[in-house]
């Protein structure tokens, strides 16, 4: 838009200046014909006298000298004519067809215009005069005179137009840049802070003081909007912790009653007692992840410290092993990657170990910069995998496999933390595959 702004106030300045230096510029190049016209005319005028003279007297000497000196002073052409048209005398070079002229010239009417001068034209221009008064013409007199100085006239100011519109345009395109910049200063910064917020940074703000009025207070009222809304999702985060963190005390106390009280139970309620053990880890869990998924949005914890991927990767091993689960872990040994990278491969390789049946395998790969997780598990249709990533989601057909539905949200809010992209794709012949692709600088490595 700043760019759209400059073109705008630009396109408008140039047809500004071309509506005052055009018409100056022809104003000029008619004002200086004008003179040339009056200038050659006079001199015209005295041949024509000269003319009428030298007919009367029937001496054409003194006519000839005045023409010769004439055209050699301004290397100009002079003819004169009879009334029937034969050349009487010449002098100097004549180019111009003096026929229109001369007709002219015999009606009794001088030369009252003349073609406009211009850097590009004419090199010469003719000018007639009637010799003698009223009826008794006795001939007409020709002039072609050189344009040259008037058309170096004509040049030196339009030059000098064209050169103060190129700098009052340069000018111009400065005031309207500062202007259009000026403008688009609070739009700018608000595009700053939006993008800044949208990658994770609500503790971004726009920095009012600079442009209109009206985008000022813009600004001032989305830094208060983002206010409002940070601090409702910060009384959220904090009441999910709360709550998470003052619930995990009655539980704990909860299940070591229970504890106590199963050498006092029957042996027909022993079910509900494993039943109600199993609720109570369940609940437990639940509470446990709830407080990491709160940790992760508040941006508590080590996951921006890097850590080495391979030796975190081995310890899954021995679980496993125990599951009778094969892990192919194909990372290489110096792989330094953020800790949040690795807290999500913990959470997709836990997810694994739930799903995969007995005698399957889980991959785990490190290439340019994209971590991925591949198991050949059941995996998950294509709807499944679009909201798999959301809070509490559990899949129908897993639905008896213990967890709490948050680990993914969890992954996915490590990703967006870390800078990272979090993608589930399925795996070939079946299975899923968790792919986080790593920010720029570890995609190089």
């Amino acid at each position: 838009m700043n760019s759209r702004l400059v073109v705008t106030f630009t396109t408008l300045i140039v047809f500004l200046i071309a509506a005052l230096a055009v018409p100056l510029g022809f104003a000029y190049a008619s004002h200086r014909t004008n003179r040339l016209l009056l200038d050659r005319r006079a001199d015209a005028t005295r041949f024509a006298e000269l003319a009428d003279q030298s007919a009367r007297d029937g001496d054409r000497t003194a006519l000839a000298y005045e023409m010769v000196r004439y055209s050699e002073l301004y290397d100009a052409g002079v003819r004169v004519r009879d009334r029937d048209g034969t050349i009487l005398v010449t002098a100097g070079h004549f180019d111009s067809d003096d026929g229109e002229a001369m007709r002219l010239a015999l009606s009794g009417r001088t030369t009252e215009d003349l073609p406009t001068i211009s850097p590009f034209g004419p090199a010469e221009v003719l000018l007639a005069e009637p010799a003698g008064r009223d009826a008794q013409l006795s001939g007409v007199v020709l002039l072609e005179a050189r344009a040259d100085q008037a058309r170096l006239d004509v040049s030196l100011v339009w030059g000098a137009l064209a050169l103060g519109a190129l700098i009052a345009l340069a000018y111009a395109v400065f005031a309207a840049r500062r202007l259009a910049r000026w403008i688009m200063r609070p739009v700018t910064e608000l595009d700053r802070t939006t993008r800044a917020i949208a990658e994770g940074h609500l503790d971004a703000r726009a920095h009012p003081g600079v442009g209109p009025s009206e985008l000022r207070r813009l600004e001032e009222r989305f830094n208060a909007m983002a206010d409002a809304v940070s601090a409702a999702m910060e009384r959220q985060r904090a009441f999910v912790a709360d709550a998470s963190h003052e619930l995990r005390t009655p539980l704990t106390v909860l299940g070591l009653r229970l504890e106590n009280l199963e050498p006092h139970l029957r042996a027909d309620g022993s079910a509900e007692f494993e039943e109600a053990m199993a609720e109570l880890d369940r609940l437990a869990l639940l509470v446990e992840d709830l407080l990491a998924l709160a940790r992760v949005e508040a941006g508590v914890g080590a996951e921006d410290r890097e850590t080495e991927l391979a030796p975190r990767l081995a310890v899954w091993r021995e679980v496993y092993a125990a599951k009778d689960l094969r892990l192919v872990i194909d990372v290489p040994g110096a792989s330094p990657v953020p800790g949040a990278a690795a807290r999500v491969a913990d959470i997709a390789l836990d997810n694994a170990q739930k799903f995969v049946p007995a005698g399957g395998t889980v991959r785990v790969t490190l290439r340019d910069g994209v971590l991925r997780v591949a198991d050949d598990g059941p995996g998950l249709a294509e709807e499944e995998r679009a909201d798999a990533a959301g809070r509490f989601w559990r899949s129908t057909a897993h639905a008896n496999v213990p967890g709490s539905g948050l680990g993914l949200a969890i992954a996915a809010e490590l990703a967006k933390g870390c800078g990272a992209t979090l993608s589930l794709l399925p795996a070939t012949p079946h299975g899923l595959v968790v792919e986080l692709e790593l920010p720029q600088p570890y995609a190089v490595r």
